[in-house]
């Protein structure tokens, strides 16, 4: 007779073993899993470099690929302490605390006000501490903020205070000169090669025959990066032509799957009437 229990006695005989704290955490983490399946999820995460401040940002998978920077990261571009005291500025705040000052309010827009509600998403790589949700705020809200103490700056009414927040925002935005926030966010996070790859993506569906799209990108692109990194040579993901060693380094790899394998794929690949390949 087998010494084991059935998987479900297993499991009751397991509960029982808990402390009350245990079953509670357990009980908390399956909530938390329920109420968060719908957030949107991080898929490019990065640090983005704007003067000599060093922000954490990412680019989420919802309609419009928002791109956030993380609040803590907010807060410190406008030279705000990223763990305020008392709550204010913590991840469970709906009001941005940037914004609460009286003297700031002839300054701020409607359209501002409605659009500082923090973003609660997936990271990639959660921590333990915020329950595995990441809060930030839009990328395009911080030159706006910014905004808003450099004219209040300008005319006279920031608080003593507040002087520092208004010179950060200055720097800010004197290295903002001449870029898009979310073309900085979608550089540092990597996020530029995946809507360049979109791009080709289309095309494919568009030339590229239905059964044979599978087949039309053999590598990822991360190969030709890596290839192009080794030997020095500078690399734009938008191009598709490659130096033609490549094409015997690639050639060599078929020959290291198995023997026979290169030779039977170069039989299959369609040809026209001279003997060129018609097809990848």
């Amino acid at each position: 007779m087998s010494d084991k229990l059935p998987q479900s006695m297993g499991g009751e005989a397991r509960a029982l073993s808990l402390t009350p704290s245990e079953r509670s955490a357990i009980a908390r983490k399956a909530a938390l899993a329920r109420h968060n399946k719908d957030l949107p999820k991080a898929i490019a995460e990065g640090e983005l470099l704007i003067g000599s401040v060093v922000l954490s940002c990412a680019v989420l998978d919802d309609e419009h690929n928002t791109r956030v920077l993380t609040q803590n990261a907010f807060l410190k571009a406008i030279g705000r302490h990223p763990f305020a005291s008392g709550g204010t500025g913590s991840a469970i705040d709906e009001t941005a605390p940037f914004l609460r000052a009286s003297n700031l309010k002839p300054f701020i827009s409607d359209d501002l006000v409605r659009s500082t509600t923090p973003v609660r998403y997936l990271p990639r790589n959660p921590t333990a501490g915020a329950g595995g949700i990441g809060f930030g705020y839009s990328a395009t809200l911080l030159p706006e903020v910014c905004w808003v103490y450099q004219d209040a700056l300008l005319a006279g009414k920031l608080l003593k205070g507040q002087l520092h927040i208004g010179e950060a925002a200055r720097t800010f935005l004197k290295a903002l000169t001449n870029h898009a926030i979310e073309d900085l966010v979608d550089e540092a996070t990597g996020f530029a090669d995946q809507k360049k790859r979109r791009a080709l993506d289309r095309i494919i569906e568009k030339y590229v025959r239905k059964d044979a799209q599978k087949w039309a990108l053999m590598f990822d692109i991360e190969f030709y990066r890596q290839i192009y990194r080794l030997n020095g040579w500078p690399f734009d993901p938008a191009k598709t032509a490659r130096p033609g060693v490549i094409g015997k380094w690639t050639n060599d790899i078929y020959d290291r799957l198995a023997p026979g394998v290169r030779p039977e794929l170069q039989r299959r690949v369609r040809r026209n009437a001279k003997g060129k390949a018609t097809q990848k």
